[in-house]
């Protein structure tokens, strides 16, 4: 009769969870790092112990829901961010209709997410489309931020702190700070579209996504 703790299937619960383990701390680990936190400082954050982050990057521990909740929080991810595999190289294929939709309370200013929502990313791709003489004041994004927007349809203004405006029409582009005060004003009478690009660096403090 064989022990219980030689049963097929303990030893491939016990093989996923260890897999687990190691994938949540290189996450944790390229995370934190890409945010130039250290653990001390992540841990005064999140108000998960040192030694306890310490064990999670190691995988020598496998943390709760709870302290998931309260990393991913921290970091300003999603808990998905922090147990999605890293290094993918499959296609991802994401149908327009599955597409995350963020939109201004007045419905003026709408974005559709074109990555992965919840997984970390360095760059992201959002398709914009504004009313008609509505203007979206957008928060600024962490230091070192880099915002492109490429115009596919209509017109749209661009002020970019104290800067003069800017007039975009369709097929041109502006590349600006995304850190500095920004807003985007369609002075035409249609919907302006267009690709807004964000990226940032490895040494950014915190990131949020703000379009």
């Amino acid at each position: 009769m064989a022990r219980k703790e030689d049963s097929p299937q303990l030893h491939s619960i016990a093989g996923a969870s260890i897999k687990l383990s190691m994938i949540v701390g290189e996450n944790l680990r390229h995370l934190r790092r890409r945010q130039g936190l250290s653990l001390e400082q992540l841990a005064s954050v999140s108000g998960v112990s040192r030694a306890m982050l310490g064990q999670i990057e190691t995988g020598k521990s496998a943390p709760t829901i709870n302290l998931l909740g309260r990393i991913a929080e921290a970091l300003n991810v999603s808990v998905s961010g922090l147990i999605s595999s890293p290094g993918v190289k499959d296609t991802i294929v994401i149908p327009h209709d599955r597409a995350t939709i963020v939109a201004s309370s007045e419905g003026g200013f709408i974005s559709r997410a074109l990555f992965p929502w919840g997984e970390p990313q360095s760059v992201e791709i959002y398709e914009v489309t504004i009313a008609p003489r509505y203007i979206e004041t957008c928060r600024t994004s962490p230091s070192g931020s880099k915002k492109t927007l490429v115009m596919i349809a209509g017109q749209l203004e661009i002020t970019v702190g104290e800067e003069t405006p800017m007039r975009l029409s369709s097929g041109d582009a502006a590349l600006f700070n995304g850190d500095a005060a920004h807003t985007f004003f369609n002075p035409g009478e249609k919907d302006a579209t267009a690709l807004l690009v964000s990226s940032s660096f490895e040494a950014t403090s915190s990131r949020k996504r703000q379009v």
